[in-house]
């Protein structure tokens, strides 16, 4: 499995979180998942939150076009991008050395 695949003009994004972080960033990748970094702590839906909008300014798109379709209680998590309008330079260095 990549950590990323298309689906029509929806992008699908495996990702491993890891939260309370210094700073939001992708970080490489953490098995056949893309690493991302986010300062929200991971209760009360904060982290999912962030990643919705972190992932909407990436991806430029807005944060009604993130959704998050597996993993609400997890640090896996499948999230789905439609129609991303721009794609983050460090996804495409992932998928080089992938």
């Amino acid at each position: 499995m990549s950590h990323f695949h298309w689906d029509g003009h929806d992008l699908i994004l495996h990702c491993h979180l890891q939260p309370k972080a210094s700073a939001n960033a992708f970080a490489g990748l953490h098995g056949d998942r893309i690493k991302i970094r986010l300062t929200a702590p991971p209760v009360d839906g904060k982290a999912n939150a962030l990643l919705q909008a972190f992932l909407a300014t990436a991806f430029a798109v807005s944060k009604q076009h993130v959704c998050l379709e597996a993993g609400h209680q997890s640090r896996q998590k499948r999230v789905r991008i439609k129609d991303p309008q721009s794609l983050p330079t460090e996804l495409a260095l992932t998928a080089r050395s992938s």
